[in-house]
């Protein structure tokens, strides 16, 4: 009986058109898996403001002279825990806000064994906090209060659910600002999102450009505003009758520089309260002549399938459980170390398609 064996390829051998497919493939390959990043990475770039606006430039003149000293005095009408004393005599790099709920302890205790568990990058002062809303109970309250004791990084505010998202965001800027003024960037994040501190702050550290105007993450352009009148997010067209939103940063992970913290403040006062945070910095940003700056190194609301080196690359990935947090950080730790730029390609590659792969198959 006579076996047949597929025919074996030669490369040597190929012609030109067989090259030629070969190396389309390969290009193509590329070019949908970061293609779309190099793109919005180079078109995303916000040029130099010119602020003829009067709008504009009064929100910049306020947010330049803003003072929040006398906030110090009624602090308890407005934060339950205020942890006045978090940022105390630190001239801080980066001040990474976490936003978190009262009852996430489990995953609070991983993020600040893993990722948060750091307080230099590159020589510079970092710091991480927790930002929490109003609890449900006095039970859930005083565990809270012994919690902060403990770690002493938990700020909880007086914000009622119906005024949340807006309220809640205006006290964490509002904080910022009256205790943390010396810090010249902060991170606005989630406690379900892996960030890598180290490859963030490194890329600050080499911004080309001064330190200003920064509003820093991956950028969503042409949302249209939500018209549904039934929807918790409804925007009416009277008050903003455009087409599309202003761009702006998901609300995932992303940075602001420290004046940007108060245009936003400002701005936040003639901003509808019933969109989301994201849309709602959005907005704020527009209104100081503030403009996003794209980054594909922020994955957005995406969970990336984890590979050492591309994470090592990346500034964050989301929807991260208490364990995978830690099962993660351990595997880094171990790894040690920094990646070639062959290994941070191949990483790179593997991890991009895995996750391209995992939203195919599980769309939801």
């Amino acid at each position: 009986m006579l076996m047949r064996f597929p025919p074996k390829i030669c490369l040597c051998k190929l012609r030109t058109h067989q090259w030629c497919f070969l190396l389309f493939n390969v290009l193509l390959f590329h070019a949908l898996l970061f293609g779309a990043d190099f793109v919005e990475e180079y078109l995303l770039q916000p040029k130099p403001g010119i602020y003829t606006d009067a709008m504009v430039a009064g929100v910049r003149e306020k947010a330049r002279k803003l003072d929040l000293s006398d906030a110090r005095e009624n602090i308890s009408f407005e934060y339950s825990i205020a942890n006045t004393e978090a940022c105390r005599n630190s001239d801080l790099f980066l001040l990474t806000l976490v936003f978190s709920s009262a009852g996430n302890v489990s995953q609070r205790d991983a993020v600040r064994r893993t990722w948060a568990n750091q307080t230099l990058i590159e020589g510079f002062p970092v710091k991480t906090i927790f930002f929490l809303e109003l609890s449900d109970t006095n039970a859930a309250h005083q565990e809270l209060q012994s919690e902060s004791e403990h770690y002493g990084d938990v700020i909880q505010a007086h914000s009622g659910t119906e005024a949340f998202p807006k309220e809640r965001m205006v006290l964490a800027l509002r904080w910022v600002i009256t205790f943390c003024p010396l810090a010249r960037f902060v991170l606005l994040t989630k406690d379900s999102v892996f960030v890598n501190l180290p490859a963030l702050g490194s890329y600050l550290l080499r911004l080309h450009r001064h330190p200003e105007d920064l509003y820093l993450g991956r950028v969503i352009q042409e949302d249209q505003p939500n018209r549904d009148p039934k929807s918790p997010g409804y925007l009416p067209p009277a008050l903003y009758p455009a087409k599309y939103l202003p761009e702006y940063c998901d609300d995932t992970a992303y940075v602001l520089s420290q004046d940007v913290v108060r245009k936003v403040y400002v701005a936040s006062a003639s901003v509808p309260a019933t969109v989301s945070t994201d849309v709602f910095v959005g907005l704020c940003a527009q209104k100081a002549g503030v403009s996003p700056t794209h980054s594909a190194r922020f994955s957005g609301d995406k969970h990336i399938h984890y590979n050492a080196c591309c994470y090592r690359y990346l500034f964050c990935s989301a929807g991260m459980r208490s364990h995978e947090l830690e099962r993660i950080w351990m595997d880094l730790e171990q790894r040690g170390g920094r990646c070639s730029l062959l290994k941070t390609y191949y990483g790179l590659v593997y991890c991009k398609a895995h996750t391209y792969l995992d939203k195919l198959l599980n769309p939801h």
